[in-house]
C-alpha cells in the first residue's frame, strides 16, 4: 500500500511537469504568431535536431498543421493531464489515509497487547493512567504525523521537485541557487524541528498528568463533593492546566518562525534567479519566453514548497509521541514461561518461604521474611491493619509480584519455575473493588475462560447467591450491564466476581475483602455459599468482618509486613495483643 500510494504521488507530480513542458509550444504559437509553426511542423523540426527522443512518424502525421487547432490539442492534452493528475492524487491520499489508519490501529492494538502483559508492579508504579494516555492521545498525536508524513509531504515534495525539475530544463542556471538555498532552509527547519519536538513530548508528559488528575477526580466526585473538595481540585486542576500551556507556548516560537523564515528564504532565491535570467536575457542567451516559463515552473515550485515548514513542524511534533510508544513496546513483559512445564492441579500445600518483597521505587519493603505453611483444603484467614501487607502477600501467590527474595511454592515446585498460565487457570481471585464490564451478564462471570458453557455460568452464579437478582432481571443473562456495574448494586456486583472465580473451578480461592461491599444479609447468604464451594479447594481469606474470620482453620495476623501471629480464633485472643486490637477496632461483627 505504501508503495502505491507513493507511485500515484510521482505519477500525479508527472503529469504536472509534462504539463509544464507542454506550455512551450503553445506559448511559441502565442508570442510569436508570425514565425509560429504548427504541432507537426515543430515535432519535425525537433527530430531534426537530433535529440534521443524522437517522435515517430505516425505520431507525427496525427498531429494537426494549424496552429490554432494545435493550441486547442495541447489545452485538450493539459485537461486530461490535470484529470488523470487529480485522480493520482486522490488514490494516493486515500491509500495514504488508510495506509496511517491502519498502521496507527495496529500501534495501538500492539501498544495494549504490551501494557496489558506487563508486569503489574510496574504498572501499579507508574500509574495506570500513563499508560491511557500513551494510547490514546500519543497515538492519535502519531497519527497526525504519519498523515502529514505520507500524504501531504510526498504530494507537496514530488510536485515541487518536478516543477523544479521542469524550470532547471528551461535553465539550469537555477540548480546554483537550488542548492545554495536547498540546505539553508534544510538547516533552519531542521533547528526549528528539535524546538518543536521538546515541546511536544513535555506537552505530552504534562497532559498525562491531567489526564491521571481527572481521572482521579471523575471517579471519586462523590468523595468530592461530600467533602465539598470542589475549590481545591479546581486549584490542582489549575496547576497541572498551567503545565500544559507552559509546554505548548515552548513550540509557538519554532512553529511561528518556520513559515517566514521559510518564505523569506524563498523570495531572496527567486531575486537571485530573476537576477540571474535577466543577466542572460540581456546577453541574449535566454530567450524571453523561456524565462517567463522557467519563472512560471518555479513560482509552481515555490507553492509547492512552501508548505513543507508547517507539514515538518507536525511531522517533529509526532515524534515525540513515536518515542513516548516505542519505550512502552520495549518494555519488558511479564515472563509467561511457556517454555517451563505446567502446575498440575494444586492437592498438596502452599508454602511462603523466606519472601520479602518491596515496591520499586519504595524506601521500605512491603513484606518481609515471610514464612507460612497452608495444607490444601484449608480455610485461612489474614487480618492485620491497614497497609500491613495482606494484599501484596497474596499478590504472590498468582505471580502478579516477584518476591525480592525467597520464595512461594505450590505442592513443592516454584510459582517462578512453572507455566504461569498452568498457575493463574487454577486460582480464583475476587478483590476489594469489583470488577465489570460493559457487556452481558454472561460475559462478566465467564470472562478468561475460553469455551465456558452457560450452564456453567448458571451454576457458579447459583453458589455465589447471585442467580435470584439475575433471573429478575428483563433479558436474565444476556442483560447489559452499564459501565463500571453502575447498574447494579454494590452486593450484586460483588456477587458477579465471586461467580466469576467459581465459574473456573479453582483450586485455591483467593478473596481479598470481597465482601465489603456487600450487606448484612447478604453476606450471610453468600457465606454459606463460599463454605460449599471451598470444599477440595484452598481458601485464602483477607477480612474485614468476624463471620469470615472465625470461621476460618487458621488465622494469619500481620503487621508491618510481618507475620507477628498464627492460630485459631480463641488461642489469639489470648496470646496476639494486635489481633485482640483489630477485634475491637476493626473486624465488625455481621449482625451489627
Amino acid at each position: 500500500m505504501l508503495v502505491s500510494a507513493i507511485s500515484f504521488a510521482l505519477i500525479s507530480a508527472l503529469g504536472l511537469g509534462v504539463g509544464l513542458l507542454s506550455l512551450a509550444p503553445v506559448l511559441t504559437q502565442i508570442v510569436h504568431p508570425d514565425s509560429g509553426s504548427g504541432l507537426a511542423e515543430l515535432a519535425v523540426d525537433f527530430n531534426a535536431q537530433g535529440h534521443w527522443l524522437q517522435f515517430p512518424q505516425w505520431l507525427i502525421d496525427l498531429l494537426p498543421s494549424d496552429r490554432f487547432d494545435g493550441v486547442v490539442l495541447v489545452l485538450v492534452f493539459i485537461s486530461c493531464l490535470t484529470v488523470v493528475g487529480a485522480v493520482c492524487n486522490f488514490v494516493h491520499q486515500y491509500l495514504s489515509q488508510t495506509l496511517t489508519t491502519r498502521a496507527v490501529a495496529d500501534f495501538r492494538a500492539e501498544l495494549f497487547r504490551k501494557v496489558i502483559r506487563l508486569p503489574l508492579g510496574r504498572v501499579v508504579t507508574q500509574g495506570p493512567s500513563e499508560y491511557i494516555a500513551r494510547l490514546v492521545r500519543d497515538a492519535a498525536a502519531l497519527q497526525q504525523g504519519l498523515n502529514a508524513l505520507l500524504s501531504k509531504t510526498v504530494a507537496q515534495i514530488t510536485k515541487g521537485l518536478a516543477a523544479l525539475i521542469v524550470a532547471i530544463v528551461y535553465d539550469w542556471k537555477i540548480v546554483v541557487v537550488a542548492l545554495v538555498v536547498g540546505p539553508v532552509i534544510a538547516i533552519v527547519l531542521r533547528k526549528l524541528a528539535k524546538k518543536v519536538r521538546r515541546g511536544s513530548r513535555g506537552s505530552l508528559a504534562a497532559q498525562q498528568e491531567m489526564l491521571k488528575h481527572t481521572t482521579e477526580i471523575m471517579q471519586g466526585l462523590r468523595a468530592v463533593k461530600t467533602s465539598t473538595g470542589e475549590h481545591e481540585s479546581e486549584i490542582d486542576f489549575d496547576a497541572v492546566n498551567r503545565e500544559v500551556v507552559k509546554h505548548e507556548l515552548r513550540m509557538r516560537l519554532a512553529r511561528a518562525m518556520s513559515g517566514p523564515i521559510v518564505e523569506s528564504l524563498a523570495i531572496i532565491a527567486l531575486s537571485l534567479l530573476a537576477a540571474i535570467a535577466s543577466k542572460s536575457i540581456l546577453e541574449g542567451s535566454l530567450p524571453f519566453d523561456r524565462f517567463i516559463l522557467s519563472l512560471g515552473s518555479l513560482g509552481v515550485a515555490g507553492a509547492s514548497f512552501r508548505p513543507l515548514a508547517g507539514i515538518i513542524n507536525e511531522i517533529s511534533a509526532a515524534s515525540a509521541p513515536a518515542q513516548r510508544i516505542q519505550e512502552v513496546l520495549e518494555e519488558p513483559e511479564e515472563p509467561q514461561g511457556l517454555e517451563l512445564p505446567p502446575l498440575a492441579r494444586h492437592h498438596e500445600s502452599i508454602v511462603f518461604e523466606g519472601v520479602s518483597f518491596t515496591y520499586p521505587g519504595a524506601d521500605q519493603p512491603a513484606l518481609r521474611d515471610i514464612d507460612l505453611q497452608i495444607r490444601f483444603g484449608e480455610r485461612i484467614a489474614i487480618v492485620g491493619p491497614n497497609g500491613s501487607g495482606k494484599t501484596t502477600l497474596l499478590g504472590l501467590l498468582p505471580g502478579l509480584l516477584q518476591p525480592t527474595t525467597g520464595r512461594v511454592l505450590v505442592d513443592g515446585a516454584d510459582v517462578a519455575s512453572v507455566r504461569l498460565s498452568s498457575l493463574r487457570n487454577q486460582i480464583g481471585v475476587v478483590t476489594q473493588e469489583s470488577f465489570i464490564m460493559n457487556g452481558t451478564i454472561a460475559q462478566n462471570i465467564g470472562f478468561g475462560v475460553e469455551g465456558v458453557g452457560i450452564d456453567a455460568i448458571r451454576s457458579a452464579a447459583r453458589t455465589a447467591h447471585a442467580l435470584d437478582f439475575i433471573d429478575q432481571l428483563p433479558d436474565g443473562f444476556t442483560s447489559t450491564v452499564a459501565e463500571g456495574g453502575a447498574s447494579l448494586s454494590g452486593g450484586q456486583r460483588q456477587r458477579l466476581s465471586i461467580a466469576r472465580a467459581l465459574v473456573r473451578d479453582p483450586s485455591v480461592l483467593i478473596l481479598d475483602e470481597a465482601t465489603s461491599q456487600v450487606d448484612a444479609e447478604s453476606e450471610l447468604a453468600i457465606r454459606d455459599a463460599i463454605v460449599d464451594a471451598g470444599a477440595d479447594r484452598t481458601m485464602l481469606i483477607i477480612a474485614h468482618r468476624m463471620a469470615s474470620v472465625i470461621t476460618a482453620d487458621r488465622i494469619v495476623v500481620m503487621e508491618s509486613g510481618r507475620i507477628v501471629d498464627v492460630g485459631t480464633h480463641d488461642d489469639l485472643l489470648g496470646r496476639c495483643d494486635v489481633y485482640a486490637r483489630l477485634t475491637r477496632t476493626q473486624l465488625v461483627d455481621t449482625d451489627t
